[in-house]
This record gives C-alpha cells, sequence and structure tokens, in this order.
C-alpha cells in the first residue's frame, strides 16, 4: 500500500466517523422530538375526546337557542302584524 492510498484511507475513515457523529447526534434529537411530540400527540387525543363527550350536549344547547330564537321573532312577528295588520 502506497502512502498516497493510506492517506485517502484515513480521509475516507475521518469522513465516515463525522458523519457516524453527526447521524447520532440526529438521531439522538430526533428521539426527543419524538418523546416530546408523542407527549403532545396523548395531550391532542385527549382533547379529542374531551371534544367528542362535549358534542351531543353542545348540540342540545344549540337546539335549544335556535328553538328560543324562533320562539322571539314569532313573537316579534306577532305584535308588528297585531299592531299594524289588525
Amino acid at each position: 500500500m502506497s502512502f498516497k492510498q493510506a492517506k485517502e484511507l484515513v480521509e475516507r475513515m475521518e469522513f465516515s466517523e463525522i458523519a457516524l457523529k453527526k447521524a447520532v447526534s440526529n438521531l439522538e434529537k430526533s428521539s426527543k422530538t419524538f418523546n416530546k411530540s408523542s407527549n403532545n400527540f396523548e395531550k391532542t387525543l385527549l382533547q379529542q375526546e374531551d371534544i367528542m363527550r362535549k358534542i351531543p350536549d353542545t348540540n342540545r344547547k344549540f337546539s335549544y337557542l335556535l328553538l328560543a330564537v324562533a320562539v322571539n321573532l314569532g313573537f316579534i312577528l306577532g305584535l308588528v302584524i297585531g299592531k299594524f295588520v289588525l
């Protein structure tokens, strides 16, 4: 093996070492991010379950609100008709 070949081999090994160090640091960063994101994912699932429990109650309240608005509009229209038409 010539000196030039040995020098190229050492450079390749150095580049490989640098690449491995960077890969390990990226892996550590991604695992930390994954742990945070999995925690956030669990929080999101809990919020979705809470929303799913609240939907029927919200629909019932919305129906009551529409009924109240319809009754008030009917009352106002009845007053207007009674005042000006009759």
